[in-house]
């Protein structure tokens, strides 16, 4: 059964314009059993937030050095056998001077630092490819703005595609179809969001229900979508692969099932597959066009 599965999902894939753009796609963007560290940056957002986060790391290593440094120094010569009769003075104000410009010092450094990555991050460019994002409990729906289409993304073993939260053989055949294996199990969706490398791209985010959050960790992005409120992000992916996410805002019973898969391809291959999505999606309303790619 699952060799029939197999072959039926290949030739599917073949014989579907969309489902090319993901042939011959590395998937990058993908937690790691064990990992500790960030997933591949796949942006200059990403490069930026994992070079910052290093930084502020080793500032608050010394810090905290330094802190346990002073404490094991009181400890040792300030006890009550080592210093029998204690000072009686309640001021030093060199001390006191230099912890309250120390820090203001640091807290600058930080900023002078943090502030442009900050910027970069909300200062939104013109976008190349223009997608609007809107999160339901629990799946998510896209709308590529400037041709008119649009689809659902649901995760592959939600009650909407095929299983029940549950890895069966039924739902990991679904996976091979998909192009997946087993091991994407909670991450791919039956549908991707699907982007040409280096082209600028603005993600429209909102919600319909509740308060969701798109993001994508090897992008460097994250963005709440709020009910009756538009906000958005955006991004530049520089290296073509499968990239996963998944709703970072609590959103009720199912919010670890609403994975967000993204493909970076190349130009030809997306405008081949936006040639087979505008034929497939342009005229189904998004809530009920369920993709296969």
């Amino acid at each position: 059964m699952r060799l029939k599965s197999l072959v039926t999902g290949l030739a599917a894939m073949f014989a579907a314009a969309p489902a090319i753009a993901q042939e011959g796609l590395q998937i990058i963007g993908v937690p790691t059993d064990k990992g500790l560290g960030f997933q591949p940056a796949a942006t200059e957002l990403a490069r930026d937030l994992q070079w910052l986060d290093g930084m502020i790391l080793w500032i608050i290593t010394a810090i905290s050095i330094f802190v346990v440094a002073l404490l094991a120094i009181v400890i040792v010569r300030y006890n009550r056998r080592a210093n029998p009769e204690p000072a009686s003075f309640t001021h030093n104000t060199p001390i006191e001077v230099l912890w309250t410009v120390g820090p203001i010092l640091i807290l600058l450094f930080i900023g002078s630092f943090s502030l442009p990555v900050l910027f970069k991050q909300q200062e939104i460019p013109e976008g190349e490819v223009n997608i609007k994002v809107t999160g339901y409990q629990w799946y998510w729906g896209y709308e590529y703005t400037d041709h008119d289409f649009a689809f659902d993304s649901y995760m592959i073993g939600q009650p909407a595609t095929v299983g029940n939260y549950v890895l069966t053989d039924e739902v990991e055949a679904a996976l091979v179809e998909a192009g997946y294996s087993r091991n994407e199990f909670l991450l791919a969706t039956d549908t991707a969001v699907v982007v040409p490398v280096n082209k600028t791209v603005v993600m429209t985010v909102t919600a319909a229900d509740v308060i969701h959050s798109w993001t994508i960790p090897a992008f460097g992005v994250k963005q709440d979508g709020v009910p009756g409120r538009l906000a958005q992000l955006w991004f530049k992916a520089e290296k073509e692969g499968v990239y996963f996410g998944q709703c970072s805002e609590l959103c009720g019973k199912d919010h670890a099932y609403m994975p967000i898969t993204v493909k970076v391809v190349s130009e030809e291959a997306y405008e081949s597959w936006l040639k087979g999505a505008k034929e497939e999606y342009a005229s189904a309303p998004a809530s009920y066009a369920v993709a296969s790619n």
